[in-house]
């Protein structure tokens, strides 16, 4: 990096280079690009789902934020001293933790013939707290594994059990200022909760503006729901998530088109956060590229 910098170049020019690289755009034709010169105003917070000790690596090249786990970062396995460092890890990174995935495992049901609700309350009580004092923003709700129906279950006591656990612990969130995003997903993951719309239903029946939803476009992908659930359910959506449909790869890998989806959140004029959350094979350099495709794609939608 000295020697770039003997030669006038700043890290950011740099690194900007390097993600325009690897997106497959020779740096020098960059500044043909349609919308490309819109990229330095891009207001929207663009992070990625990933292990904290990342965070240095994802602040060079860009990324506004980091999507960690809550048992990895707000309740780990090796406990409180754990979590007083990677709290401390946030000062010494000056990157956000904005918002987390795997509220809780599949082994502690919402639904079914034996529930855990007092466990499940107990653990969002833990994990808004600290997220709180994080300066986190929202914690995402999906927990495929808990709120799966069991064969032959009543749907209907499925639903209100579900609701039930929502009512008690959406003011939680509300203590705490820190929002709940409900994640709809796609039908091989569970059998509840599939779309935006029912996502919405049990928002709706929740009603507290500290119980929103989560947007996740891999997810409206997979099971073909349009982007047109995105205008219509916009009021409630606080969050999105987004990778490729065919096998959950980084954006820019397969090359898939989100640009439909990008123009539904414009017209919602959306502005909370976009993690890309994916299966990876080269990390650092599949980070690159999403994050560019990812702001490409945005300025044409």
């Amino acid at each position: 990096m000295n020697q770039l910098e003997n030669h006038h170049y700043s890290r950011r020019d740099f690194l900007k280079g390097v993600t325009i690289a690897l997106a497959g755009i020779p740096i020098a034709d960059t500044l043909a690009l349609p919308g490309l010169s819109e990229l330095s105003d891009y207001s929207l917070p663009i992070g990625i789902c990933a292990s904290y000790d990342k965070a240095g690596m994802l602040k060079q090249l860009g990324y506004s934020f980091v999507e960690e786990s809550v048992g990895r970062f707000l309740i780990p396995d090796a406990g409180d001293e754990q979590y007083a460092k990677n709290r401390q890890a946030i000062e010494t990174e000056n990157i956000p933790v904005r918002s987390y995935i795997y509220f809780f495992p599949g082994s502690l049901k919402s639904v079914g013939p034996d529930t855990h609700h007092e466990a499940i309350l107990k653990r969002a009580d833990l994990a808004l707290r600290r997220a709180k004092e994080c300066g986190s923003k929202n914690i995402v709700f999906g927990s495929g594994g808990s709120r799966a129906i069991p064969d032959g279950f009543d749907r209907a006591k499925a639903k209100m059990q579900h609701i039930d656990l929502c009512q008690k612990m959406a003011p939680l969130a509300e203590k705490y200022g820190v929002t709940l995003a409900v994640e709809p997903l796609n039908r091989s993951e569970t059998n509840f909760i599939n779309s935006l719309a029912e996502g919405v239903e049990i928002i709706q029946a929740v009603n507290n503006p500290w119980f929103k939803l989560q947007c996740d476009i891999y997810h409206m992908l997979k099971d073909n729901e349009s982007p047109d659930e995105i205008v219509k359910y916009g009021q409630y959506i606080t969050h999105c998530h987004i990778a490729e449909k065919q096998s959950r790869t980084a954006p820019g890998v397969m090359g898939d088109d989100f640009k439909p989806y990008f123009r539904a959140l414009k017209k919602i004029a959306y502005k909370g956060g976009l993690s890309l959350e994916c299966v990876w094979k080269d990390f650092d350099s599949e980070a690159a590229q999403g994050l560019a495709v990812v702001k490409k794609q945005w300025a044409d939608a």
